[in-house]
């Protein structure tokens, strides 16, 4: 326990009602301090107001971490610690309702007790917005915002945004832009992702690594090179959220699906790809299923759902997302098998793939929805080509092939040849056995008869 004289205690709680007390012991380093969301280290010592500890981190040598603001400890602590700084030690007086309350913590803390802790802060380390949790959006918050709602997918936001790099103030502007639609605006995608947790009035610092910010392409308009980590300070002065589609009746629905077909169809015309599958993606999102609508409005519905399964095949044409592309226009040809768009995209994706007797017949079936589709006859033809220059280069493999196999048997024959034993060398020109084997009565008597001459031929005979 820190043994120094107290200052006055101080009430932490929101409301002032003193249900947290907080006594500096000993003074922390710099201004700041952690916020909701951060992971907090810090070593406590808790009494009960007899003195009787009841829990020490100090005593297991371990420091204890938790994330601030996300009810993983009692009230008093999401309140106190938040005030303080980095090597402070503070003295925590916490009231039972913001504690464990009239139920206690068995069997060592009472009912409706009043618990002492003694605090330092270790340190922190900055929330982590990042999908994965790998450290790559870090928001630190400076001022905290009002109430509970956040922008989602698709809100207009009002932002304020100061940008560095390496040390350098890149950017210092207000900018009002729809969230998705950031790279409009050279807003990057970590920027985006965190603006989904920001509350409205929100002061953070956010430090974004590269792969959530421009990437290995960097931003030479900004004057960020490639593989740059970036450091923004952003307050979101107001946002308008979009309408989730489970709050819409289906007019509305249709409305928001068609709004964002003609929005992603201008990014298309642009040459903006892939904002251009955000949008359709966002407008599949209102009309992925005809339920809750009329019989007329399912027709709508459905031509809504043609339109985007073809504009994203095209979309995917361009990205060189073939697979995507054959995806989408099958979608459509399960319901419309004769649908020439989609059999031509998706004779395209085919062709793309390296696979051309799929696209000649997707080809050929346009030119018989439509002879005079040129542009089916030219695919056609350069799928023949593809086709003659495959069987070109399988003939080539093929003839390589069947010369390896067979210089393997020749070498493999050759092989087996010489491990096979010389029976000329290893028994001479008569066998073993007859050169080893005792002579017979009849060639005792005969010694000559069987004798050879010089050429090796029998004498006698």
């Amino acid at each position: 326990m820190v043994n120094q004289p107290q200052e006055e205690a101080i009430d932490v709680t929101p409301e002032l009602d003193g249900g947290v007390l907080k006594t500096v012991l000993k003074e922390g380093e710099g201004v700041s301090k952690p916020s909701n969301g951060c992971k907090v280290s810090v070593h406590y010592v808790g009494t009960l107001t007899d003195g009787t500890v009841f829990d020490s981190s100090r005593e297991r040598s371990e420091p204890f971490e938790f994330e601030l603001g996300k009810d993983h400890v009692i009230k008093a602590w999401d309140i106190g610690i938040a005030t303080m700084r980095k090597g402070e030690i503070a003295k925590l007086t916490c009231q039972p309702q913001y504690a464990y309350g009239a139920a206690g913590s068995p069997p060592k803390i009472p009912p409706n007790a009043t618990l002492i802790f003694e605090v330092e802060m270790i340190s922190w380390k900055a929330e982590d917005l990042s999908p994965k949790r790998d450290g790559g959006i870090l928001r630190t918050i400076i001022e905290s915002g009002e109430g509970f709602s956040s922008p989602n997918d698709g809100a207009t936001v009002d932002i304020h945004l100061t940008g560095e790099c390496n040390g350098q103030v890149f950017e210092d502007r207000d900018v009002i832009f729809c969230i998705g639609e950031g790279s409009e605006h050279n807003i990057c995608d970590g920027v985006e992702r965190a603006l989904e947790k920001f509350k409205i009035k929100e002061k953070s610092k956010l430090q974004i690594k590269s792969r959530y910010a421009f990437g290995s392409a960097g931003k030479p308009e900004l004057n960020i090179p490639p593989n740059a980590d970036l450091e923004y300070t952003i307050t979101l002065n107001n946002f308008e959220k979009l309408k989730d589609f489970w709050t819409l009746d289906a007019p509305e629905k249709l409305a928001q699906a068609s709004f964002f077909k003609e929005k992603g169809s201008r990014y298309f015309k642009d040459g903006k790809y892939e904002l251009a599958c955000k949008l359709y993606d966002k407008m599949n999102s209102y009309i992925n299923s005809t339920a809750g609508f009329s019989e007329a409005e399912e027709v709508s519905v459905k031509d809504l759902q043609k339109a985007m399964h073809l504009n994203l095949a095209l979309c995917y044409l361009k990205l060189n997302r073939n697979l995507d592309a054959r995806n989408e226009c099958n979608s459509v040809l399960e319901v419309d098998p004769n649908n020439e768009k989609a059999l031509f995209r998706r004779g395209q994706s085919y062709m793309n793939l390296a696979e051309p007797e799929p696209a000649i017949k997707d080809f050929e079936t346009v030119l018989k929805l439509d002879p005079k589709n040129s542009a089916a006859t030219r695919g056609i033809q350069q799928c023949k080509d593809l086709l003659k220059k495959q069987r070109s280069q399988e003939k080539k493999i093929y003839a390589n092939m069947f010369e390896k196999f067979a210089k393997h048997d020749k070498e493999k024959e050759e092989e087996e040849r010489k491990q096979q034993p010389d029976v000329m060398k290893t028994l001479g020109e008569w066998g073993e056995d007859e050169r080893e084997r005792e002579p017979t009565k009849f060639e005792k008597e005969n010694p000559n008869i069987f004798m050879l001459d010089g050429n090796g031929d029998f004498k006698n005979m």
